[in-house]
């Protein structure tokens, strides 16, 4: 057995080390961070920052994310979606991976506090251990509560963005985080309602695991209601205008109608259905944001 686990680490390459930084999640955060940063200036946003900055950013991120693989090894291990991850079929080892985050961190940190400000970095690198140790080495195996809590970790990309850019923290950004932190428990337990066997075999006490697949469906309805009013701030508030308005209403919609289909169960696989629309959910009503910004410059 040792024997093969060593073949197959012989085996890694750079894919492996790639797909330790959850590259899709990373592109995701990034964009969030992207529009974080044009939201928060009226001219252009200086090249250095662009580059650098988000670099930084998905640098720590990435990071966050090896290290989430490391602790998880595990569980990924007993689950069909994450079981031929790296380090979970041994093609990475873990002490190689724990280094590979180390040197993501530190030029993460490096290029933020370099090309950007203090500022960004320190709350770069709140959200990393927010992730890695708060969230994966603790929440996510403490309480059902895992997602809401842990989320906020997870929704500081925007904030990261403009701060990147303005150096100090306003209600806007924090908007912006309120979003992604609301946005964040319906998104992750219609993925735990399709995966509710894996994650009870992983001892993982997910929402539907704990208190059954009703009360997580009502609480994702609960959710969305309140996912969609929030997404209406922006404009309540004037930074944003009615272009923006009518993309968060008919997406906000269309989320409320995926939600309303998995609770009364009328689809089938309605769970994981639901979980990719709310992908395309925040993507595109963040790109709404950065139209709609640009669209009231023009004015």
């Amino acid at each position: 057995m040792a024997t093969l686990l060593s073949e197959r680490r012989l085996q890694a390459g750079w894919r492996d080390y790639l797909e330790l930084t959850k590259p899709k999640v990373v592109v995701l955060m990034l964009i969030t961070s992207l529009v974080g940063m044009f939201l928060a200036t009226r001219a252009g946003v200086p090249w250095t920052i662009l580059l650098f900055g988000n670099l930084g950013i998905a640098c720590c991120a990435g990071g966050a994310a090896v290290v989430n693989h490391v602790v998880d090894r595990r569980i990924d291990a007993l689950m069909a979606r994450t079981h031929k991850r790296p380090i979970a079929e041994g093609r990475v080892a873990p002490a190689a991976a724990l280094a590979f985050a180390l040197l993501l961190a530190t030029m993460g940190m490096a290029l933020l506090l370099v090309f950007t400000n203090a500022l960004t970095a320190w709350l770069t690198l709140a959200s990393l251990l927010g992730y890695a140790v708060i969230y994966t080495g603790f929440l996510k195996r403490a309480t059902p509560q895992n997602i809401v809590i842990g989320g906020l970790a997870g929704a500081a990309p925007p904030l990261l963005g403009w701060v990147a850019i303005s150096g100090h923290i306003s209600a806007e950004p924090l908007l912006l985080v309120l979003i992604i932190f609301a946005w964040t428990p319906p998104h992750f337990w219609a993925l735990a309602i399709h995966r509710k066997e894996e994650y009870a075999k992983a001892d993982i006490p997910m929402l539907p695991v704990t208190h059954g697949e009703h009360y997580t469906k009502v609480h994702i309805l609960l959710y969305t209601l309140v996912l969609l009013a929030v997404s209406l701030l922006p404009y309540a508030i004037h930074m944003s205008g009615p272009l923006y308005l009518a993309c968060a209403l008919a997406l906000g919609g269309r989320f409320l109608q995926w939600a309303w289909v998995l609770y009364r169960g009328s689809r089938p696989h309605a769970a994981i259905k639901t979980f990719k629309y709310s992908i395309w959910y925040l993507l595109l009503l963040f790109i709404a944001l950065l139209v709609d910004h640009y669209l009231l410059l023009n004015l």
